[in-house]
């Protein structure tokens, strides 16, 4: 399935039935007064978080989601019968936003959660309501209130405890395919990544009920410029605005102009172009592909030069396990403090 992190959804919630204009006509009743009943109330347009989502691809087929209108009312004081509410399930993480307005609706994070997107109407009234001791015999009905009609933008931010963040080709991928079960597709090319990924690290015996788990998101490549719209750009940026920890992965590279920590410095400042906030997050860094001759020679040296920024530099292969648990329990340790 595509992941698809945001698209436009008209919703119109139902309208409300219209009052009825009736009298009594029973047996000797020949003057047995109003009893129009009022019209049913139209349904809403109801969102549902649902935690077993991942994408909006579901939505983006939905051009229009229509709630049932309500019952007219009838004789006999007979009430209309409101109308059926419509239900749609999206991702943890959904932003709903009315387009028109430029308005904020809400923010689904919790499984189950529920929003009112688009309000039914109210039924009329019936003639029965509007019976005076002038006037007896009104011949007047209120018709159903209109339904609210909204057009929506739904933006989806991945829910993730952890996001790892570094150049294309750092081995993100490789990183979160081993410490946990996600399996993103791997290659040696930029851009590898072009959705996020989420992988639950386990740690500890959880079978015993004493381990601990975290989520942790693999964000598509960032490059200089990401938070103008180079490379991927924005489009991902914004699914590390949930995270409660960063993972900055780093590594040789043979471009000019390029080192471990020229990358985390143009990473951060990507950051921080894009939400100043994020910059005070908790962070761990990491120098990957220690099964590389060269990475583990050049470690000492790119180690020292991140102590003089206050930093720790972890050492880490994915390809051989090195160091990996010690980075999970070290974030795991983060996102307790």
């Amino acid at each position: 399935m595509r992941f698809v992190d945001e698209c436009t959804l008209r919703v119109e919630a139902g309208n409300g039935g219209r009052g009825a204009v009736a009298f009594r006509r029973e047996k000797f009743l020949p003057f047995g007064g109003p009893s129009g009943g009022d019209g049913g109330r139209g349904g809403d347009v109801v969102l549902v978080a649902d935690s077993g989502l991942g994408t909006l691809y579901d939505v983006t087929h939905l051009r229009v989601l229509r709630a049932h209108s309500g019952e007219n009312g009838g004789g006999k004081d007979m009430y209309g019968k409101g109308g059926a509410d419509v239900e749609l399930r999206v991702p943890l993480g959904t932003i709903v936003i009315d387009t028109e307005r430029q308005e904020r609706l809400c923010e689904l994070t919790r499984p189950g959660e529920r929003f009112v997107v688009a309000k039914g109407g109210k039924g009329g009234r019936g003639n029965r309501h509007f019976t005076t001791s002038v006037e007896r015999a009104p011949r007047r009905a209120e018709p159903g209130e209109p339904g609210e009609q909204k057009m929506l933008r739904l933006e989806l931010k991945v829910m993730a405890d952890v996001g790892i963040l570094g150049y294309p080709n750092v081995g993100k991928s490789t990183l979160i395919s081993t410490v946990s079960r996600a399996h993103p597709k791997i290659a040696d090319y930029p851009f590898t990544t072009l959705v996020p990924h989420l992988g639950v690290v386990a740690i500890g015996d959880h079978r015993g009920g004493l381990g601990k788990s975290f989520v942790l998101a693999d964000i598509p490549g960032l490059i200089p410029g990401a938070s103008q719209g180079a490379g991927l750009g924005i489009r991902f940026l914004k699914h590390v605005e949930r995270t409660r920890v960063l993972l900055h992965l780093v590594t040789l590279s043979d471009e000019p102009g390029r080192s471990p920590v020229a990358d985390y410095h143009a990473l951060r400042q990507e950051l921080g172009a894009f939400n100043p906030e994020m910059l005070a997050r908790p962070e761990v860094v990491a120098m990957s592909k220690a099964d590389l001759p060269e990475v583990r020679d050049a470690y000492p040296e790119v180690k020292a030069e991140f102590e003089k920024l206050g930093k720790s530099l972890r050492l880490v292969s994915a390809a051989t396990h090195e160091g990996t648990d010690d980075l999970m329990r070290e974030l795991l340790e983060q996102l307790l403090v």
